[in-house]
């Protein structure tokens, strides 16, 4: 399912307590990569990393709040520490809480949302293209979303938090192409996760109204982002950098 070149290198996964980051993360390990998890949830993160080990592969998880730059400096130093690189990262932590009109919209969550999904993206990269520029190279993807591509009723804060990824991505890929780093960024459509079966529970109708929403004709899944994810840090991508990468089944085509 993945593309070779991954066995001996790192990855670095933030958000990798569940979700689309734990799948990520199985999917580096799954290529033959040693994957460092980080994650504010202990309990999520942990039980990602026992399940790497379970199937053969070396993992580390460290307990990280994005949006501290303390946090963010020694997740990285505890990657480079116990395995001695840092080759590939997706910088995947984020929150997504908003469900009300701009006007009505509360300025905590405004201060939360981009505390996290815009400074802490910041923030890993800062570190993470520090180590990569030290050891010659490697490649980040962020995580986005088609809410970076198009607007989004009743989520307008957290659009603008992914239109600012969308704009760090394509910044940082241009001052760093020619040393050797490349960054992209994927931008998911709705991807089938458990906490999304959580809220199709709740409301029965709303998996078809979603299933609309995407001409192929299906949700995503979470292997669906891991492949792009994958794909993106592999050599078979190797010309491509400072490009949004859309996992939406056509939802942004139409």
């Amino acid at each position: 399912m993945y593309l070779g070149g991954f066995a001996g290198k790192t990855a670095l996964v933030t958000g990798g307590a569940s979700g689309i980051g734990r799948g990520v993360a199985l999917a580096f390990a799954q290529a033959g990569a040693q994957v460092v998890v980080a994650d504010i949830d202990v309990e999520g993160g942990e039980a990602t990393v026992r399940q790497i080990r379970q199937a053969g592969s070396r993992a580390l998880f460290v307990r990280t709040d994005v949006a501290w730059a303390e946090d963010v400096q020694a997740m990285v130093k505890a990657c480079v520490d116990t395995f001695g690189s840092l080759d590939f990262a997706f910088n995947n932590a984020g929150v997504e809480l908003e469900h009300q009109r701009l006007a009505e919209s509360d300025e905590d969550l405004f201060d939360r949302m981009i505390a996290i999904n815009v400074k802490g993206v910041w923030l890993c990269m800062k570190h993470e293209i520090q180590q990569m520029l030290a050891q010659g190279g490697g490649a980040i993807v962020n995580a986005a979303s088609v809410a970076g591509l198009v607007g989004a009723p009743k989520h307008a804060i957290y659009a603008a938090s992914k239109h600012a990824v969308v704009g760090l991505t394509k910044s940082a890929a241009a001052e760093y192409g020619r040393k050797g780093i490349r960054i992209n960024d994927v931008c998911p459509g709705v991807i089938r996760t458990p906490m999304l079966d959580r809220a199709i529970e709740r409301d029965a109708g709303s998996e078809a109204d979603m299933v609309r929403m995407h001409p192929i004709g299906r949700l995503g899944t979470i292997d669906d982002v891991a492949a792009a994810v994958l794909w993106l840090c592999s050599d078979a991508s190797a010309f491509v950098s400072g490009h949004s990468l859309a996992v939406d089944g056509a939802l942004t085509a139409v």
